[in-house]
C-alpha cells in the first residue's frame, strides 16, 4: 500500500539561496537526526544536482542497523523542483518531490514523499508500528533545524 506524507516550511530566504542549499547531496547530512548515522557516500556529491545524478547513502533508520541506499535524480527544475527516486534501498517506492515557491516572505518548501514498504502484510504492519512515527520525527527534526538555519 502506498503511502503519502507532505509538509511544508516557509524559509526567509530568496530562493537562490534555498535552492543551493537543497540542491546540494551533502547536505542532507545536515538535516537527518544524528541518530541515523547518515552518510553520503557518491563521489560527486559535491557537485548540485542534476537530472540522472545517483546519491549513494548509508543510513541506520532502526536499531542500529546500516543500509545502503541509491537514488536518483528523475527531474530538476532549477529554482523550481526537483524529484529524487529510491534506485535501491528499505523500501518497495520512494518519490520524494521537492518545491521551491518564492513568495513575499521568502520561499515556501513543499515537500511530497510517496513511498510503499516491501513485504506486503507486513510491510502494512511495521508502517502503522514504526515506520510512519519515524519518518514523521525525521522531517519534524529537518523543520527545527531548518527553521534556525533560515528563520533565526
Amino acid at each position: 500500500m502506498r503511502h503519502q506524507l507532505y509538509r511544508e516550511q516557509q524559509l526567509n530566504c530568496n530562493v537562490e539561496e534555498a535552492w543551493k542549499f537543497f540542491s546540494s547531496p551533502n547536505n542532507l547530512s545536515k538535516i537527518t537526526p544524528k541518530d541515523m548515522a547518515f552518510t553520503v557516500l557518491s563521489k560527486d556529491s559535491d557537485q548540485p544536482i542534476f537530472v540522472g545524478m545517483k546519491i549513494d547513502y548509508t543510513v541506520s533508520p532502526l536499531f542500529n542497523i546500516p543500509l545502503k541506499w541509491t537514488t536518483k535524480i528523475i527531474q530538476v527544475e532549477e529554482n523550481k523542483s526537483f524529484t529524487d527516486f529510491q534506485e535501491k534501498g528499505p523500501y518497495k517506492y520512494w518519490h520524494h518531490f521537492h518545491e521551491f515557491i518564492p513568495n513575499e516572505n521568502g520561499v515556501l518548501m513543499k515537500d511530497t514523499v510517496d513511498y510503499e514498504l516491501p513485504l506486503g502484510f507486513l510491510g502494512s504492519i511495521a508502517h502503522q508500528i514504526i515506520v510512519k512515527d519515524k519518518l514523521k520525527k525525521i522531517f519534524d527534526y529537518r523543520f527545527q533545524v531548518l527553521d534556525q538555519f533560515f528563520n533565526q
